[in-house]
């Protein structure tokens, strides 16, 4: 399968897929989408990472109607997976305007019913709290078409194999059903052979992953600064031959237009290029006509060039697969290569993910100052200066100089050749950075307002785990805290506020949803 192209897709759900930025299918997908859209039952064996989401979510999708009525169940054994699937959902149903709820326990059940009665077409919930609302009749399967079973094994390890199967003889004869588990235990067989129809059994190995031999370093930026810190980093780096990674195609034609306003050497490469714009494309990179290719995971492969000294991860690749195919472009040949990837506070966790399938630490790094930049620029150039020297062969330049020695000092001379030369590259713009104001937080903090408090069951225990996981900061960082019943002051060290805020102003605390914002200082009083 070489896209999904040829899926026959409806357009608006092929429109999503496009602007999701996914180029072609992943094995589960491949195998799973054309059974599922057929009408059969999939018993899908596949790990967390393998993109099985879509697997069952893009045919679920294509195929429920715009009618306002429950037609597709899916059980998750968790309410932060069946947050992350209805989340991947929205984004496939976005044209198609599917409505998908998540439901599960610690969420207000009334919230809940009155987002089922304005009518919903797909609900992804925990086992508990789907065979709630069935037993209050605010679940209603009438008109139900599929259910899936995601992550089987481990909803069968916590216990819900007794209400599962009571939903599932809730539901209607004739469904489709998909279950989906990392293995194929005696129980999930049971389970299979009892509630569906001549299943085909779709297995997905990932296998060991195997990290090339490549220095790897990861930078912590903020999404605002994203750009600037790449091109401090490029500009701190020697990179003679570099692949850029971005998500999306979109992604790649926006970065290349600023890289290129910045008078970088660089070009792009992704799926909507012909063949003749791709051989053009590859033949300025493997003549150095180029110094930066920027690129989708799709549009590299095959890329076989020796030379390549460099892969940067502008975005971070969504599996660990992705992130080996991607650094082993470097370090090829017996020379060294480094794999530098740009990591947002959102994406935290992710790359943590990476590092732990993939059994590899990678080395944090400061991004560069105007300082470093500067000093690093200038020690290239001396090097050059130096090799250049060394090789001899200066005699015509010595012409052309001519008497000038007479007139000038001859470091003056070799400073306007060298700012001739370097076309300004030893200056570099300030990034724009956070200036939260007057906060009311103490020395060398910042104060944060953050919308839930104790009736959200939280402690300063919880939020500070919280901070550390998503933002990637020690918890040391946060200071005082303030709990009260609806919202919670806390602040944090001015070196991390950003990190922090970025990673945790649309983010969830024990599953709420949160909102955080810098506070406002307390009005004085006489």
């Amino acid at each position: 399968m070489g896209s999904f192209q040829e899926f026959a897709l409806s357009r608006r759900v092929q429109q999503a897929i496009d602007g999701m930025g996914f180029e072609e299918p992943s094995p589960i997908q491949a195998a799973c989408i054309p059974l599922v859209l057929a009408g059969r039952d999939v018993i899908g064996q596949a790990q967390t990472g393998t993109g099985k989401t879509a697997a069952f979510g893009v045919p679920l999708i294509e195929q429920v109607s715009q009618e306002g009525r429950v037609q597709g169940l899916v059980l998750t054994p968790t309410r932060e997976l069946a947050i992350q699937v209805a989340g991947e959902f929205r984004k496939i149903g976005k044209f198609k305007r599917v409505r998908t709820l998540p439901i599960y326990g610690g969420q207000s059940i009334g919230h809940q019913i009155r987002a089922l009665q304005q009518g919903v077409q797909i609900v992804v919930g925990t086992p508990g709290r789907v065979l709630d609302h069935i037993r209050r009749g605010t679940l209603r399967f009438d008109s139900l078409k599929t259910v899936v079973l995601d992550e089987a094994d481990e909803m069968l390890d916590m216990g819900f194999i007794e209400d599962i199967e009571t939903i599932l003889r809730e539901t209607p004869e004739h469904r489709q059903t998909m279950l989906f588990s990392a293995t194929f235990t005696p129980e999930i067989k049971r389970l299979a052979v009892r509630y569906m129809k001549d299943p085909e059994h779709v297995t997905v190995n990932r296998g060991e992953i195997t990290v090339p031999l490549t220095d790897q370093v990861y930078y912590k930026v903020l999404e605002r600064n994203k750009l600037e810190s790449l091109c401090r980093v490029i500009d701190s780096e020697e990179v003679q031959l570099g692949i850029v990674f971005c998500r999306t195609k979109r992604g790649v034609d926006e970065l290349v237009e600023a890289l290129v306003a910045r008078g970088y050497l660089v070009d792009g490469l992704h799926g909507d290029l012909s063949q003749a714009q791709r051989d053009r494309v590859m033949r300025k990179f493997r003549t150095n006509e180029v110094e930066l290719l920027v690129a989708t995971d799709v549009a590299a492969r095959g890329i076989d060039v020796d030379n390549v000294t460099h892969v940067i991860n502008y975005d971070i690749p969504q599996d660990p697969e992705s992130y080996v195919h991607r650094i082993g472009r470097t370090g090829r040949a017996g020379k060294r290569g480094l794999a530098i990837t740009l990591v947002t506070p959102r994406e935290f966790k992710l790359l943590k993910q990476i590092e732990r399938e993939t059994k590899t630490a990678m080395v944090s790094r400061e991004v560069p100052t105007l300082a470093d930049v500067a000093e690093r620029q200038a020690e290239i150039w001396r090097n050059r200066l130096v090799e250049t020297i060394q090789s001899g062969g200066l005699g015509h330049y010595r012409a052309i100089l001519g008497n000038m020695v007479d007139e000038y000092d001859p470091v003056d001379i070799a400073c306007a050749a060298l700012k001739l030369s370097s076309a300004g590259e030893l200056q570099t713009e300030e990034g724009e950075e956070y200036d939260f104001g007057e906060t009311g937080a103490g020395p060398g903090m910042v104060r944060f307002f953050v919308n839930i408090g104790r009736g959200a069951h939280i402690g300063p225990s919880d939020l500070v785990r919280a901070i550390s996981e998503e933002a990637g900061v020690p918890g040391q960082v946060v200071g005082k805290i303030d709990i009260f019943d609806r919202f919670t002051f806390v602040e944090i060290e001015e070196d991390a506020a950003p990190f922090v805020y970025e990673a945790m102003r649309k983010g969830r605390i024990n599953g709420s949803r949160i909102n955080m914002e810098p506070a406002r200082p307390r009005a004085r009083t006489r």
